[in-house]
């Protein structure tokens, strides 16, 4: 399988450091401060699933951040936060395709048995940790709604 996502971070940051990239550094930095303040806190070795539900947590915070700052007229500081965003972003795998979404969720629809939207957890549930760091659950969970709705 080869280097865990925390080495490849780890990688990341020393070629950042040898190339002088100082945007590229401060946002691997931050994942690295991240990931710190976990293991710190929790007492717990991050593993690859851990990070990925991070590095989504911390993609979800900067597209929060862009609309608020474009909102209030501070281009400068969004195009910093979508800076960050795709540093992150080479740490995650590749986003799913809608046509791949839709299978999952046919296939988590079979599998759980549901039927309604009161089945929407159990469907969730079962494509929370496929779809983790490569779709917006938001969006999955709209489609999710399309079908059993």
């Amino acid at each position: 399988m080869g280097e865990s996502l925390k080495g490849q971070v780890t990688s990341a940051m020393k070629d950042a450091m040898r190339a002088k990239a100082k945007e590229r550094l401060s946002a691997i930095r931050l994942i690295q401060a991240e990931i710190k303040r976990i293991e710190v806190d929790e007492r717990i070795e991050v593993d690859d699933a851990r990070l990925l539900a991070v590095l989504d947590k911390m993609v979800k915070q900067r597209r929060d951040s862009i609309s608020q700052f474009e909102s209030a007229g501070r281009q400068e500081l969004a195009d910093k936060e979508q800076a960050e965003i795709e540093v992150i972003q080479e740490f995650l795998p590749e986003a799913l395709t809608e046509a791949e979404l839709t299978g999952m969720i046919d296939e988590a629809i079979a599998a759980s048995g549901a039927e309604s939207m009161r089945d929407m957890g159990k469907v969730m549930g079962i494509l929370k940790p496929k779809i983790q760091g490569r779709a917006d659950a938001g969006v999955v969970s709209g489609m999710i709604k399309a079908k059993l709705g």
